[in-house]
């Protein structure tokens, strides 16, 4: 592996987990959503990421199609004629913990990055005198 392609690497990967973050979050400010006579409530996203020769790509993003959770709220005028609300399938702790794994994948990448550039600038100031 070249340094440049560890470079490429590197910056791949937090591209990708930037990525993952920006889902993650839009899944957290949508947890609560609920199911209306107009639209259906918002369904979990996940980011599909593939390995490449030069470290990762974002293949898609694509829909959890888990069901959404139904809760019995009679009182609440978003009810069906049984009783029932529908929220989101987004599960908020699930989505914390996974906004922690990308955070620390992400500042992996940087270390990694970080410790190509050292090594590219050792290499240069061999030369130096």
């Amino acid at each position: 592996m070249t340094i440049g392609s560890a470079l490429r690497a590197s910056g791949s990967g937090m591209h990708a987990e930037r990525m993952r973050l920006d889902v993650i979050s839009a899944n957290i400010a949508n947890a609560n959503s609920i199911k209306t006579p107009e639209q259906d409530a918002y369904r979990r996203k996940l980011v599909i990421l593939e390995s490449t020769d030069n470290g990762v790509r974002i293949e898609s993003v694509v829909e959890d199609e888990s069901p959404l959770r139904s809760v019995s709220e009679p009182d609440n005028p978003m009810a069906d004629a049984r009783g029932v609300v529908y929220y989101s399938n987004v599960n908020p702790v699930m989505e914390m913990v996974n906004m922690m794994s990308a955070t620390r994948s992400y500042e992996a990448n940087i270390a990694a990055f970080n410790s190509t550039k050292s090594m590219l600038q050792s290499a240069l100031n061999i030369g130096r005198v």
